[in-house]
């Protein structure tokens, strides 16, 4: 289930997701604070990590437990999504109670790339128990997702580049958040950093390609902060040291043969 959902149910369920924002991407609040807008990372960290979360509502067809909530502190505000790991059903091929940290390492290989592919997105307590908590991004729904994801905009190849990297098993065209200012995000991360090629995705037409020259570039920086940079220091508390290894691998293999990777032959290509 996505961010652009309309399919939600009321708090009063437990159950709902909504909100509103502007061209910059920020789920904005009409009061209450200043909105943050996605781009502004450091302020969005600091909201979501030490605000005050209001559930508002349930996401109704996500697989897991995904609730949009509201978000304020120290006179900012915004929507969120906040995934607690009590509400995660078990999957066969990864650990039990690990999506949300999942999460949380994609987008700390967002901000290493550079790219701003994933929302800011923190791991803390919530209403729940613990979870992943990440910005609500409102996709402009005027923007054809099929279209988009079947062209050769540059945010959507960066978007193919950072699945490669983090093994994306889910990317579905719904997973794709375009606010309307040229930007594509990410979300539903949870199935990523398998140590086994499980690249899954709707993004296949760069297979084969060279890399571009941007793409290489953002790949040095996480192969640099994976081999005794801060990255690995930070996925180390997310991860398993094999998954982050794998991790440091396919960044090896990327950067050693400077193409965009081939589907995987044992394993289904498209979600």
């Amino acid at each position: 289930m996505t961010q652009s959902s309309r399919d939600r149910a009321p708090a009063g369920d437990a159950a709902g997701r909504g909100g509103a924002a502007g061209r910059d991407g920020a789920a904005g609040r009409d009061e209450g604070g200043r909105p943050v807008s996605p781009r502004d990372v450091a302020a969005a960290e600091r909201l979501l990590s030490g605000g005050r979360l209001a559930v508002e509502g349930r996401l109704v067809q996500a697989s897991n437990a995904t609730l949009y909530c509201s978000v304020e502190h120290d006179g900012l505000a915004a929507n969120c999504v906040y995934k607690p790991v009590a509400g995660e059903r078990p999957l066969w091929d990864f650990p039990d109670g690990t999506l949300a940290e999942r999460e949380v390492a994609a987008y700390e290989v967002s901000k290493e790339m550079g790219w701003g592919t994933v929302p800011p997105t923190v791991h803390r307590d919530g209403p729940y128990g613990p979870g992943m908590v990440q910005l609500w991004v409102e996709p402009d729904p005027d923007i054809d997702l099929v279209a988009l994801s079947r062209s050769d905009d540059d945010a959507i190849r960066r978007m193919a580049v950072f699945d490669a990297v983090v093994n994306n098993a889910d990317r579905k065209i719904g997973h794709l958040l375009p606010p309307g200012d040229g930007r594509v995000y990410g979300c539903d991360h949870g199935v990523c950093f398998s140590t086994d090629y499980k690249l899954r995705t709707v993004l296949w037409q760069w297979r084969g390609k060279p890399l571009s020259p941007e793409a290489l570039e953002a790949l040095g920086r996480v192969e640099a902060g994976l081999r005794g940079g801060a990255l690995g220091a930070r996925l180390a508390g997310l991860l398993t040291a094999d998954e982050v290894e794998a991790t440091a691998r396919r960044v090896e293999l990327m950067l050693k043969h400077r193409i965009h990777p081939y589907p995987p032959e044992d394993w289904p290509a498209i979600p």
